[in-house]
């Protein structure tokens, strides 16, 4: 019995707590994951436990009922802000995002509303499924075709036709 409450207080003392998205995050040591599971649980309990691991990226422990609540919560931000954006005409959702990217502003007109949906379809997708790459894709691509715009000779010369170019591309029928 001793022992027991020997590691747990060992447990308690070795690790550390930061915040994290206004959380609280308390560390522990992967070893002492397994020498007192049941005390890391319990640490679980109130907060996201980060387990940290000599060998490899650290591990987060949460509730299931915590991440469930977390993705439920995107994914109703995700439908909002597609909503909004939808409804908005592509000017001012464009002008609304560049707050954040301000490289919109390179884009010629009707690819800014063209970002506008790409973003919007992406991060609701991404919230639904739980995996963000879309939305770093999208913004990715995007970025770069704002660049390619800040030199005019660069953009014209990547219009002209190519040897055995079958023309433009139609545009997307979404």
């Amino acid at each position: 019995m001793n022992r027991a409450k020997g590691l747990v207080g060992d447990v308690l003392a070795n690790t550390s707590e930061k915040v994290q998205n206004s959380r609280m995050v308390t560390e522990v040591q992967w070893s002492e994951l397994r020498r007192d599971p049941k005390q890391v649980a319990r640490l679980a309990e109130d907060g996201v436990v980060r387990v940290r691991r000599r060998d490899g990226v650290p591990l987060l422990l949460i509730r299931e009922d915590r991440a469930r609540s977390a993705s439920d919560g995107a994914i109703n931000a995700a439908r909002a802000l597609r909503n909004v954006l939808a409804h908005l005409p592509h000017d001012l959702a464009a002008r609304a995002l560049m707050d954040e990217f301000p490289w919109v502003d390179f884009l010629p007109e009707p690819e800014r509303g063209q970002f506008v949906v790409d973003f919007a379809r992406a991060f609701q997708a991404s919230a639904e499924l739980g995996e963000w790459s879309s939305v770093a894709r999208v913004v990715y691509e995007w970025r770069n075709t704002a660049f390619v715009f800040t030199d005019p000779v660069l953009a014209e010369k990547l219009q002209e036709p190519l040897e055995g170019d079958f023309g433009p591309v139609p545009p997307r029928g979404d």
